[in-house]
């Protein structure tokens, strides 16, 4: 069997499949496999989540029912037992996600390429896919060191797990799109997914607060709320608590051309304290008794300078209700090659319970190539960890 991309989906169903006897090839068209886990380890590896599972499926949104499927089948508990198996061990961080302890993805890379090695897989770099001849072979564009030529393969099945159009430069450009297509195949429009947001800032905002923290906010869009932090930036806003909102707010923007966000800048007090507090400001400028008084400072401050409306900030009821709903308005989106991840892909309706075309029997589908998305905070390679042990098993069973 042929499995085309060397992420984490793909070489987790090589081990599957591998384990089952079967003879596995991975081809990649990058010199190296995993090259976006890699680079997403650079600052500490989040594999997981240890959230409890009633918490951690709604994450995946619209695709939950898949995911309650493949998570009952390989579970976060179940992804840190195979870490261990590594030798990797792991821990659970203050947030509740899961990281190696030694904090990198290259030492689980190559433990994991080791395994790989000992069940006889064998990984072909260089070697970019680009379809199917006229007896259903697949043809790969192979650069070697003499020199570039076609290679042909004619697995009895075959997995793509090539990823979405994130992060190109590790492999994930979105090139298979057309190719699926020509079968018939119906795909979401790709998309940019744990992505930042565009803000037009004033030059002293930009000037001033540009990549810094702005920490312990409330955020809300669309009914959705949550604690956390972000960063500013020179063009916007990026980081984890807007990551976890960019399904709705990416949405807005497409429908309307902009997003309000509303933040709450000191979401651990009440709005009615907060007034009662506010009133007894006294001749004290209004910086120096929001520092004073709140910690109100920085970024958090800036912001409040930046978007509330100057007749608010000498009233306490109208101060008060701008501190707990301050609106931001973000006008664009940034791009999909800046993204972390990326949304829409082939329609989960185009595939049976074993992840296989209906519409071509033996060609699996894995990662971020299906339409579904999760934020940051280890839903991701959780959710691509999972299908690749899904479609190892249905490659392994429809196999016989």
């Amino acid at each position: 069997m042929a499995i085309i991309g060397a992420g984490p989906a793909g070489l987790m169903a090589a081990e599957i499949a591998a384990t089952a006897g079967l003879r596995v090839a991975v081809f990649d068209h990058t010199p190296t496999p995993a090259r976006k886990l890699l680079l997403a380890g650079r600052g500490g590896l989040n594999l997981t989540h240890s959230e409890p599972l009633d918490r951690f499926l709604p994450r995946y949104g619209a695709a939950e029912p898949l995911f309650r499927r493949l998570l009952a089948g390989f579970s976060p508990d179940d992804l840190r037992g195979w870490a261990a198996g590594l030798g990797i061990e792991t821990f659970v961080g203050s947030s509740g996600r899961v990281f190696p302890v030694q904090m990198k993805a290259s030492t689980l890379v190559r433990a994991w390429l080791r395994r790989l090695d000992g069940l006889g897989v064998t990984l072909h770099s260089r070697h970019r896919w680009t379809g199917w001849d006229e007896t259903g072979a697949l043809i790969f564009h192979a650069a070697f060191r003499h020199g570039e030529e076609t290679v042909t393969v004619a697995p009895r099945a075959t997995l793509l797990a090539l990823g979405g159009a994130s992060w190109p430069r590790t492999g994930s450009d979105g090139g298979w799109v057309p190719l699926l297509e020509g079968l018939g195949v119906e795909v979401a429009p790709l998309a940019p997914s744990n992505m930042g947001f565009e803000v037009p800032w004033s030059d002293h905002l930009r000037d001033r607060f540009a990549g810094q923290p702005v920490k312990s906010v409330g955020l809300s869009v669309a009914g959705r709320r949550l604690k956390g932090e972000f960063v500013i930036t020179e063009t916007g806003i990026e980081g984890g608590a807007v990551y976890a909102l960019s399904a709705p707010l990416r949405d807005a923007i497409a429908a309307e051309g902009w997003a309000t966000l509303t933040l709450d800048l000191l979401p651990d007090m009440a709005e009615a304290e907060l007034v009662k507090r506010l009133r007894r400001r006294g001749a004290e400028s209004l910086s120096t008794f929001l520092k004073k008084s709140f910690s109100l400072t920085g970024p958090r401050a800036a912001l409040l300078r930046e978007f509330a409306p100057a007749a608010d900030l000498t009233d306490p009821v109208a101060l008060a209700r701008q501190i707990k709903e301050l609106s931001v308005v973000l006008t664009g989106i940034r791009p999909i090659e800046r993204a972390i991840s990326s949304a829409g892909g082939v329609r989960l309706s185009e595939l049976d319970d074993r992840l296989m075309l209906t519409r071509r029997p033996g060609l699996f589908l894995a990662g971020e190539m299906l339409d579904w998305e999760a934020p940051t905070g280890g839903y991701l390679l959780q959710g691509c960890f999972a299908m690749g042990v899904a479609a190892g098993k249905g490659m392994v069973e429809w196999l016989g």
